[in-house]
């Protein structure tokens, strides 16, 4: 068993400079008849076993963590693109309220157009901060977890004393 775990490699020594973070593996060639012979034991392929066991549950969270680790970034990335989107629709909106403005200043004298957009906008805005105020008001502490954690402090420290 003492050779075993150094026949285990690395992802480092296997990535073939594709840049993925290290992940254990276990070697696929079969071990000579003399060692089989050496450990034909049951202690010796129970270890054997779960030492290859072992090293491929470590394999499959690490790939399974670079893989996330992948999908994050790709999503990070396109993210960005709609961050960029709503910024220039933000923007834009500025020459859609003068463009209202100047509609309604063929009706009606230019500063009372303006006047009437600019009101617009701060109704919009006060109706806004007003439903962001009424869905903050409905915030609460988090009781249950607060509650779990002192239940959890108590127990701990009751262990402590019985002993």
């Amino acid at each position: 068993m003492h050779g075993t775990m150094s026949s285990v490699t690395s992802a480092r020594e296997n990535t073939n400079g594709s840049g993925l973070p290290p992940v254990p593996s276990i070697p696929l060639t079969a071990e000579s008849a003399a060692k089989i012979a050496e450990e034909t034991s049951i202690g010796g392929l129970v270890r054997d076993a779960t030492s290859h066991l072992s090293t491929l549950v470590r394999a499959e969270v690490e790939l399974a963590k670079s893989e996330i680790a992948g999908e994050v970034k790709k999503g990070v990335k396109g993210s960005v693109y709609f961050i960029v989107a709503l910024t220039v629709l933000l923007f834009s909106s500025f020459f859609f309220f003068f463009f209202a403005a100047e509609l309604l200043a063929e009706w009606l004298p230019r500063w009372a157009a303006f006047l009437i957009v600019f009101g617009a906008m701060l109704l919009a805005v006060a109706g806004f901060a007003f439903l962001g105020y009424r869905k903050m008001k409905k915030l609460r502490a988090p009781t249950r977890t607060i509650e779990s954690a002192k239940d959890t402090v108590a127990a701990l420290t009751h262990r402590g004393d019985e002993s």
